[in-house]
């Protein structure tokens, strides 16, 4: 193991090289260049408190949880469990028991469509989602509407990327029995007004599923003063463990919602005639949990909540809005999504050049950007694109990184126009 766990000290200012040397991915060369890491919409780097504490568990506490009363057992238990209350914490719910465990946040809008949307939801009933939504908050809610009858209805956006909140409130009636909407869409980093949504929404008595995936290393989140009633997210997208996540959902709805796989930890009593299910919440975690991920993700938290996510939103902000300065100095570059409320995406096509061909540049400097649909085919459709240039910004970017990639962006569009 390299070291003991700690937090970092607080920062009273946000020092991003400090910052950047706690993420030892951040230290490598790619083709000879310094990485320049980009792709944070995608799967953000990981810091030294985190991936000591996965070690930290392995070298020391592993065991199965909830399952064993010898000293390891009971150390990994302690440990589950803790992280489970600092999400609660990070999220502001009111209990453990709306915290539910996941792969991420696509089986979290997953769970809900089955467990909750396919037993409420009938032939003539609607789902309200919006253009701007990730594959993960589509696909199951068409599966759902193909396998119960319901409709599924689009609330449009306009050409800056901004939901058009007078049509997302017509389409909205009696027959909405379920909305979902992103918080902060992964292709054009538009902010949505998360909070009006849900309150249009309860108001002709719709559920609401919050894609939060994008949202929670960017935005404070507080599920209680959103009123949401499921928030979905994952922790390999706020500088933890990928293949882990967690679902709100409030109590009460929780409670009435049947269990979304079958196997260990989920029972209560199994005989061959009769099977009762185990107490909120861990009637939804059948089976051998992802342990470590729960401890990196818990890691993960602490560092964000112990740096300020509010300074680290300002510092984003920086950098997101010199990177729109300085892209646009550059002949022929079509930035896709200019919502006035935005956070850490910038999109981009450049001419009539494919995004894949100038990403496959831009990695030969040693910039990791991501190009490509974003599993949001819609979005491209909306813009008549194949797909963009993404450039997504994290806490440890700064303004060389985007002088570096301006300038690798240059040398791309001179060889390829």
């Amino acid at each position: 193991m390299t070291s003991v766990l700690t937090a970092a000290a607080p920062l009273q200012t946000f020092d991003v090289e400090r910052v950047r040397g706690e993420f030892p991915a951040l230290q490598q060369t790619v083709h000879g260049h310094p990485l320049v890491y980009l792709d944070n919409g995608a799967t953000t780097q990981k810091p030294n408190v985190v991936i000591e504490s996965l070690e930290r568990y392995y070298y020391l506490d592993n065991a199965n949880v909830h399952r064993g009363v010898h000293e390891l057992s009971e150390r990994a238990t302690d440990a589950y469990e803790g992280a489970r209350e600092t999400i609660r914490q990070f999220l502001h719910a009111d209990t453990v028991k709306e915290i539910v465990y996941t792969s991420g946040t696509t089986e979290a809008i997953n769970l809900v469509a089955y467990s909750y949307a396919s037993r409420n939801i009938k032939s003539g009933d609607e789902i309200l989602i919006t253009e701007m939504e990730h594959h993960s908050n589509i696909v199951p809610w068409q599966m759902l509407c193909q396998q119960t009858g319901a409709e599924l209805k689009v609330a449009p956006m306009n050409d800056n990327g901004e939901l058009i909140l007078e049509e997302y409130e017509k389409l909205l009636n009696p027959r909405t029995k379920l909305v979902g909407m992103v918080y902060v869409s992964n292709a054009l980093g538009t902010i949505n007004p998360v909070k009006q949504m849900v309150k249009m929404a309860h108001k002709v008595g719709a559920v609401t599923v919050v894609d939060g995936a994008q949202a929670v290393a960017h935005i404070p989140i507080d599920v209680k003063d959103l009123d949401c009633d499921f928030f979905a997210m994952s922790s390999h997208k706020v500088y933890g463990p990928t293949g882990m996540g967690a679902l709100y959902g409030k109590e009460r709805i929780l409670e009435e919602m049947p269990p979304f796989q079958g196997g260990g930890d989920m029972i209560d009593y199994v005989s061959f005639e009769k099977t009762t299910f185990n107490k909120l919440p861990y009637k939804f975690e059948a089976g051998t949990p992802h342990i470590a991920g729960a401890v990196g993700f818990e890691a993960a938290l602490k560092y964000v909540q112990n740096l300020g996510l509010g300074v680290i939103s300002a510092h984003e902000r920086g950098v997101l809005q010199y990177a729109t300065q300085r892209i646009l100095e550059i002949p022929g570059v079509r930035i896709i999504g200019t919502a006035g409320l935005k956070c850490s995406i910038l999109s981009f096509v450049l001419n009539d050049v494919h995004p894949s061909d100038i990403g496959t540049i831009l990695n030969l400097h040693g910039v990791a950007v991501r190009t490509g649909h974003h599993c949001a085919m819609p979005v491209m459709q909306h813009f008549d694109v194949p797909g963009t240039v993404r450039a997504s910004i994290g806490l440890y970017n700064n303004r060389e990184d985007i002088d570096i990639f301006i300038e690798a962006l240059t040398r791309a569009k001179q060889m390829l126009t």
